[in-house]
Protein backbone atom coordinates (compact mmCIF):
# COMPACT_ATOMS: atom_id res chain seq x y z
CA UNK A 1 0.00 0.00 0.00
CA UNK A 2 1.12 3.58 -0.75
CA UNK A 3 1.59 5.92 2.04
CA UNK A 4 2.62 9.73 2.37
CA UNK A 5 5.30 10.33 5.04
CA UNK A 6 4.97 13.89 7.34
CA UNK A 7 8.29 15.34 9.30
CA UNK A 8 8.26 17.93 11.29
CA UNK A 9 10.77 19.96 13.15
CA UNK A 10 9.97 22.89 15.07
CA UNK A 11 13.32 24.63 14.38
CA UNK A 12 16.46 24.42 12.36
CA UNK A 13 17.94 23.24 15.59
CA UNK A 14 16.54 20.00 14.93
CA UNK A 15 17.15 20.04 11.17
CA UNK A 16 20.69 19.86 12.32
CA UNK A 17 20.47 17.43 14.75
CA UNK A 18 18.99 14.77 12.31
CA UNK A 19 15.28 15.68 13.26
CA UNK A 20 14.20 14.71 9.98
CA UNK A 21 16.48 11.28 8.88
CA UNK A 22 15.19 10.13 12.88
CA UNK A 23 11.88 10.42 12.09
CA UNK A 24 12.25 8.90 8.73
CA UNK A 25 14.07 6.32 9.76
CA UNK A 26 11.72 5.20 12.15
CA UNK A 27 8.73 5.17 9.53
CA UNK A 28 10.74 3.43 6.90
CA UNK A 29 11.72 0.60 9.72
CA UNK A 30 7.55 0.32 10.49
CA UNK A 31 6.70 0.27 6.52
CA UNK A 32 8.87 -2.63 6.27
CA UNK A 33 7.09 -4.37 8.26
CA UNK A 34 3.46 -3.43 7.57
CA UNK A 35 4.47 -3.38 3.84
CA UNK A 36 3.85 -0.03 3.25
CA UNK A 37 5.47 1.90 0.29
CA UNK A 38 6.56 5.87 0.92
CA UNK A 39 5.14 7.57 -2.06
CA UNK A 40 5.84 11.22 -0.76
CA UNK A 41 7.93 12.60 2.31
CA UNK A 42 6.53 16.08 3.34
CA UNK A 43 8.95 17.67 5.20
CA UNK A 44 7.83 20.68 7.75
CA UNK A 45 9.25 23.38 10.07
CA UNK A 46 7.04 24.32 12.29
CA UNK A 47 5.80 24.73 15.75
CA UNK A 48 4.08 21.83 17.21
CA UNK A 49 1.32 24.56 18.41
CA UNK A 50 0.49 25.57 14.69
CA UNK A 51 -2.96 24.16 13.39
CA UNK A 52 -3.57 23.03 9.57
CA UNK A 53 -3.86 26.30 8.40
CA UNK A 54 -0.58 27.72 9.29
CA UNK A 55 1.56 24.34 7.77
CA UNK A 56 2.31 24.86 4.38
CA UNK A 57 3.60 21.40 3.80
CA UNK A 58 0.95 19.95 5.48
CA UNK A 59 -1.28 21.77 3.07
CA UNK A 60 0.65 20.74 -0.03
CA UNK A 61 0.01 17.28 1.29
CA UNK A 62 -3.76 17.40 1.86
CA UNK A 63 -4.05 18.54 -1.45
CA UNK A 64 -2.19 15.53 -3.20
CA UNK A 65 -4.24 13.62 -1.09
CA UNK A 66 -7.15 14.76 -2.62
CA UNK A 67 -5.65 14.36 -6.20
CA UNK A 68 -4.10 10.97 -5.67
CA UNK A 69 -5.40 7.64 -4.36
CA UNK A 70 -3.43 7.44 -1.29
CA UNK A 71 -5.47 7.75 1.84
CA UNK A 72 -3.10 7.28 4.55
CA UNK A 73 -0.49 9.01 6.18
CA UNK A 74 2.31 8.10 8.61
CA UNK A 75 4.14 10.20 11.52
CA UNK A 76 6.93 8.96 13.50
CA UNK A 77 4.83 9.98 16.59
CA UNK A 78 1.80 12.20 17.11
CA UNK A 79 4.03 14.19 19.07
CA UNK A 80 5.67 14.97 15.82
CA UNK A 81 2.03 15.71 13.95
CA UNK A 82 1.85 18.29 17.03
CA UNK A 83 2.96 18.91 20.40
CA UNK A 84 -0.03 20.02 21.84
CA UNK A 85 -2.97 17.55 22.67
CA UNK A 86 -5.38 20.14 21.63
CA UNK A 87 -3.97 20.28 18.24
CA UNK A 88 -3.09 16.64 17.72
CA UNK A 89 -7.01 16.28 18.54
CA UNK A 90 -7.94 18.96 15.97
CA UNK A 91 -5.50 17.70 13.11
CA UNK A 92 -6.46 14.20 13.81
CA UNK A 93 -10.42 15.16 13.74
CA UNK A 94 -9.56 17.61 10.71
CA UNK A 95 -8.05 14.22 8.46
CA UNK A 96 -10.64 12.12 9.96
CA UNK A 97 -13.18 14.08 8.51
CA UNK A 98 -11.89 13.95 4.99
CA UNK A 99 -11.12 9.74 5.13
CA UNK A 100 -7.80 9.77 5.62
CA UNK A 101 -5.76 7.22 8.12
CA UNK A 102 -2.99 8.58 10.47
CA UNK A 103 -0.79 5.42 11.53
CA UNK A 104 1.97 6.14 14.56
CA UNK A 105 5.41 4.54 13.01
CA UNK A 106 6.28 3.91 16.95
CA UNK A 107 2.94 1.91 17.83
CA UNK A 108 1.88 0.83 14.51
CA UNK A 109 -1.35 2.18 15.48
CA UNK A 110 -4.08 3.45 13.13
CA UNK A 111 -4.82 6.31 15.32
CA UNK A 112 -7.81 7.91 13.03
CA UNK A 113 -9.64 4.19 13.46
CA UNK A 114 -8.69 4.68 16.69
CA UNK A 115 -10.35 8.04 16.88
CA UNK A 116 -13.89 6.91 14.64
CA UNK A 117 -14.25 4.33 17.29
CA UNK A 118 -14.79 6.72 20.08
CA UNK A 119 -18.52 7.96 19.76
CA UNK A 120 -17.95 11.28 20.73
CA UNK A 121 -15.29 11.98 18.85
CA UNK A 122 -16.71 10.39 16.10
CA UNK A 123 -19.29 12.67 16.39
CA UNK A 124 -17.22 15.67 16.04
CA UNK A 125 -15.68 13.86 12.76
CA UNK A 126 -18.91 14.14 11.27
CA UNK A 127 -19.87 17.34 12.26
CA UNK A 128 -16.52 18.90 11.15
CA UNK A 129 -17.16 16.82 7.55
CA UNK A 130 -20.62 18.48 7.71
CA UNK A 131 -18.94 22.14 8.59
CA UNK A 132 -16.64 20.95 5.57
CA UNK A 133 -19.08 20.30 3.25
CA UNK A 134 -21.22 23.50 4.27
CA UNK A 135 -18.30 26.08 3.57
CA UNK A 136 -17.45 24.64 0.20
CA UNK A 137 -21.22 24.73 -0.87
CA UNK A 138 -21.14 27.96 0.39
CA UNK A 139 -17.51 28.50 -1.74
CA UNK A 140 -19.29 27.60 -4.47
CA UNK A 141 -22.49 29.44 -4.27
CA UNK A 142 -20.54 32.90 -3.95
CA UNK A 143 -17.81 32.01 -7.22
CA UNK A 144 -20.85 30.63 -9.30
CA UNK A 145 -22.65 34.06 -8.55
CA UNK A 146 -19.24 36.68 -8.60
CA UNK A 147 -19.04 34.78 -12.51
CA UNK A 148 -22.42 35.45 -13.05
CA UNK A 149 -21.76 38.86 -12.51
CA UNK A 150 -18.91 39.09 -14.87
CA UNK A 151 -20.68 36.85 -17.55
CA UNK A 152 -23.35 39.55 -16.70
CA UNK A 153 -21.17 42.40 -17.52
CA UNK A 154 -18.89 41.18 -20.11
CA UNK A 155 -20.94 38.41 -21.47
CA UNK A 156 -18.18 35.74 -21.10
CA UNK A 157 -16.25 34.66 -18.02
CA UNK A 158 -14.76 31.37 -17.84
CA UNK A 159 -12.81 29.36 -20.59
CA UNK A 160 -10.76 29.92 -23.23
CA UNK A 161 -10.65 33.02 -25.11
CA UNK A 162 -11.86 32.78 -28.73
CA UNK A 163 -9.18 33.55 -31.25
CA UNK A 164 -10.46 37.14 -31.69
CA UNK A 165 -9.89 37.94 -28.16
CA UNK A 166 -5.89 36.98 -28.31
CA UNK A 167 -3.80 39.62 -28.63
CA UNK A 168 -3.22 38.15 -32.44
CA UNK A 169 -6.66 37.96 -32.93
CA UNK A 170 -7.03 41.42 -32.43
CA UNK A 171 -4.35 42.66 -34.10
CA UNK A 172 -5.60 40.98 -37.23
CA UNK A 173 -9.48 42.27 -36.89
CA UNK A 174 -7.62 45.31 -36.53
CA UNK A 175 -5.60 45.52 -40.20
CA UNK A 176 -9.20 44.14 -41.57
CA UNK A 177 -10.71 46.86 -40.94
CA UNK A 178 -7.98 48.98 -41.72
CA UNK A 179 -8.43 47.40 -45.33
CA UNK A 180 -11.77 47.53 -45.58
CA UNK A 181 -12.51 50.82 -45.03
CA UNK A 182 -13.23 52.95 -47.76
CA UNK A 183 -10.63 54.99 -49.40
CA UNK A 184 -10.99 58.09 -50.87
CA UNK A 185 -11.84 57.78 -54.65
CA UNK A 186 -11.49 54.34 -55.17
CA UNK A 187 -13.33 51.36 -54.24
CA UNK A 188 -13.54 49.53 -51.32
CA UNK A 189 -11.46 46.51 -50.97
CA UNK A 190 -13.29 42.77 -51.65
CA UNK A 191 -12.75 40.44 -49.30
CA UNK A 192 -10.46 38.21 -51.11
CA UNK A 193 -8.14 41.27 -52.00
CA UNK A 194 -8.06 42.02 -48.06
CA UNK A 195 -7.37 38.39 -47.51
CA UNK A 196 -4.71 38.44 -50.16
CA UNK A 197 -2.73 41.71 -48.45
CA UNK A 198 -2.97 39.40 -44.84
CA UNK A 199 -1.07 36.75 -46.39
CA UNK A 200 1.43 39.11 -47.83
CA UNK A 201 1.82 40.00 -44.26
CA UNK A 202 2.65 37.03 -42.92
CA UNK A 203 -0.73 36.39 -40.78
CA UNK A 204 -2.36 33.06 -40.46
CA UNK A 205 -5.75 32.05 -39.61
CA UNK A 206 -6.97 30.55 -36.30
CA UNK A 207 -6.36 27.28 -37.94
CA UNK A 208 -2.88 27.87 -38.97
CA UNK A 209 -4.11 28.21 -42.71
CA UNK A 210 -3.97 30.82 -45.44
CA UNK A 211 -7.00 33.49 -45.51
CA UNK A 212 -9.51 33.13 -47.76
CA UNK A 213 -12.17 35.50 -48.61
CA UNK A 214 -14.93 33.77 -46.95
CA UNK A 215 -12.94 34.03 -44.04
CA UNK A 216 -12.00 37.22 -43.48
CA UNK A 217 -15.59 38.18 -44.22
CA UNK A 218 -17.03 35.90 -41.59
CA UNK A 219 -14.35 37.57 -39.44
CA UNK A 220 -15.48 40.98 -40.10
CA UNK A 221 -19.39 40.68 -39.89
CA UNK A 222 -19.08 38.97 -36.31
CA UNK A 223 -16.79 41.66 -34.80
CA UNK A 224 -19.65 44.48 -36.49
CA UNK A 225 -22.23 42.12 -34.66
CA UNK A 226 -20.44 42.38 -31.44
CA UNK A 227 -19.85 45.95 -31.18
Amino acid sequence: MKVYSYLRVSGKGQIVGNGFDRQLETIQADCAKADYEIERIFREQVSGTKDETDRPEFKAMISAIMRDSVDTVIVESLDRLAREYRIQEQLLIYLASKGINLISANTGENVTQAITEDPMKKAMVQMQGIFAELDKSLTVKKLRKAREKIRQQTGKCEGRKSYRETEEGTKILREIRRLRRKRKGRVRRKFNEIAEALNNQGYRAANGKLFTGNTVRGIFHRSKKLR
